[in-house]
């Protein structure tokens, strides 16, 4: 709907007040007000009760962040309807039209914004951990939702000022490109951090081991770089797009959280194999920090060079406490083995001598000549 057509509609009211166009303008901003007020209290009211009633919370949202543009919308089209009676010149007109229009595109602009903002939360709660908008990804999709409202909302201003914009599109064009000639390691990064945040291989929290060794806890994941903490409390700053064309082994993925550690031992050749078994299932029991689902179970894996090798299995809550849990095992299993007269065997080298050198106790000089 057109100025136009919205004046005829008007025309049987205003026209009662005479042919004055100061009159009119003033009438019809009053009547817009009017009007503003009545949606705002009927939103406020009727149609915000009816969503309190039932229980969503997500629909409160919505209703209350649209009051406010949609009373400013209507305020601005009486306004829009005034000029156009006053009978201003073009050039006038056409300043109050476009003006009008840039303050619509920026209060809609901000409602979007917060819109877009509240259902990407609302998204991010209800998701399961392999949904693309989680809490992990949601800054991502934020800043994605913030640039694409904000270069929306330029474009739209500069069309209602009728400013081409086609130069300006083909200056960033080839700004863009110089930067991205400049910057490609920087962008590698960026691309990467958002196919890191995208795909999530791993979380904030999460241990992981790299494809050189380095093990360490994820303190950060930003968009240039991910953070690690190793476990001699050294922060090691890695580009993403290092990071993302490596192996990562997360510890912490999987179904669960819980780590595997493998205690393993070996006791010599004559052994009871049964009474080795049940000291490791019995240290295993007694230790607190042994999860007991899955329960701890012991392996006889192969016949060693110099005595039989087992494998204690069991598992701990998290990665975090593998070096805590396998001093505990490994000293319980070292003392129960002494006690219980069970042999470690270790490396040993026994020397034998065949036969005693015999050599002259004086052997003869030779005489020197003169």
């Amino acid at each position: 709907m057109d100025i136009n057509t919205l004046l005829d509609y008007l025309q049987p009211i205003v026209g009662l007040f005479g042919e004055h166009p100061f009159v009119k303008a003033v009438l019809i901003i009053g009547i817009a007000f009017g009007i503003a007020k009545s949606l705002a209290f009927f939103m406020a009211r009727v149609i915000g009760n009816l969503v309190a009633r039932s229980g969503n919370h997500l629909d409160d949202a919505i209703i209350s962040l649209l009051r406010l543009p949609l009373f400013w919308t209507v305020i601005l089209v009486g306004v829009l309807a005034a000029a156009a009676v006053l009978k201003l010149p073009a050039s006038v007109l056409g300043f109050i039209q476009s003006l009008t229009a840039t303050t619509m595109i920026i209060i809609w602009s901000l409602f979007t914004g917060r819109l877009l903002r509240v259902l990407l939360r609302a998204m991010s709660r209800r998701a399961n951990s392999h949904a693309l908008i989680r809490p992990q990804t949601l800054p991502l999709f934020d800043n994605i939702a913030l640039i694409l409202v904000i270069s929306l909302a330029i474009y739209f201003i500069f069309q209602s000022w009728n400013i081409d914009m086609t130069a300006w599109l083909a200056s960033a064009g080839i700004v863009g490109i110089a930067v991205g000639f400049a910057a490609k390691d920087t962008l590698a990064n960026l691309f990467s951090g958002v196919f890191i945040l995208a795909d999530g291989p791993y979380k904030i929290g999460d241990y992981v081991v790299l494809e050189n060794g380095m093990r360490g806890k994820v303190t950060q994941i930003g968009i240039r770089s991910t953070r690690l903490l190793t476990r001699d409390d050294v922060e090691v700053t890695i580009p993403n797009s290092i990071i993302g064309n490596t192996s990562v082994i997360n510890e912490s993925g999987g179904p669960h959280e819980k780590f595997r550690i493998a205690v393993k031992v070996s006791v010599a050749y004559g052994s009871d194999i049964d009474q080795v078994r049940k000291i490791l299932e019995t240290i295993a029991e007694r230790d607190t920090g042994v999860c007991r689902d899955p329960e701890p179970r012991v392996r006889f894996r192969t016949f060693g060079a110099s005595g039989l090798d087992f494998e204690l299995l069991v598992w701990v809550e998290n990665p975090e406490l593998r070096g805590r849990a396998l001093d505990a095992l490994n000293s319980a299993v070292y003392k129960q083995f002494t006690t219980a007269g069970i042999e470690i065997p270790y490396s040993k080298h026994d020397v034998y001598i065949k036969a005693m050198p015999t050599t002259p106790v004086n052997p003869p000089t030779k005489p020197q000549p003169d």
